[in-house]
């Protein structure tokens, strides 16, 4: 599963590409905003970060009307072969996306909250779909449920969408996605960092180092 950091701060970015670990970046208009920086200078930070051909850059348009989305999808496409256009799952987004996609555009058709939204975002050709999962469970919702519903439903039609699971508020939610089969998953940089820790590994190699400080043993 391919993991995505779901952040605007660069230096959260910084730290989290220099692992290795991360696949990509999304970012949404509130994540932007946090860092009263102008837009197109912190999408240039962001670009001469992620520099492989593989990494994933989502970025998203702000217009209500599918013509706007897509010439903002057009010009956001134009930045760089890593970007993937996000749109919100509505009638004008799904307008939206089948143009882009049409254009060989990738899209992500983003705040997903049911199957049958995912089921038009993927008949409209959106290389992502972005289910929400924690603001679904944030109105007592299954968030997880959902990703296996569309899971399922893509399955059955062999759509290519990937699922990217979004809104992420938990290791837990890593877990899952993963044991679900979700194609990539998106989640703040503290969720990230929370991934490798266990207090049984600072206990363990602690009493490593513990007994050969002990033993006064020395590598060669």
């Amino acid at each position: 599963m391919k993991l995505f950091i779901d952040t605007a701060n660069i230096e959260e970015i910084k730290k989290a590409y220099s692992t290795g670990l991360i696949d990509g970046i999304t970012t949404n208009p509130s994540l932007a905003a946090k860092e009263k920086i102008p837009f197109d200078k912190l999408v240039q930070q962001i670009l001469k970060i992620f520099t492989r051909t593989t990494d994933v850059v989502n970025l998203e348009t702000i217009s209500t009307d599918a013509e706007g989305m897509i010439e903002e999808g057009i010009n956001l496409s134009q930045l760089s072969r890593n970007v993937v256009v996000k749109v919100p799952c509505t009638t004008e987004g799904l307008i939206a996306c089948q143009e882009l996609t049409k254009k060989h555009i990738r899209v992500n058709v983003t705040l997903c909250f049911s199957p049958t939204q995912a089921l038009l975002a993927a008949k409209s050709g959106a290389y992502f779909i972005s289910p929400f999962i924690g603001r679904l469970e944030d109105q007592n919702e299954d968030g997880m449920h959902l990703v296996e519903e569309i899971k399922k439903i893509y399955e059955n039609y062999r759509f290519p969408t990937k699922i990217l699971v979004a809104s992420v508020r938990s290791v837990q939610h890593i877990t899952q996605a993963a044991m679900i089969g979700a194609d990539c998953s998106t989640l703040p940089f503290t969720i990230f960092e929370k991934l490798v820790q266990h207090n049984l590994t600072d206990i363990g190699l602690k009493k490593f180092l513990d007994d050969w400080k002990q033993a006064k043993l020395k590598l060669k």
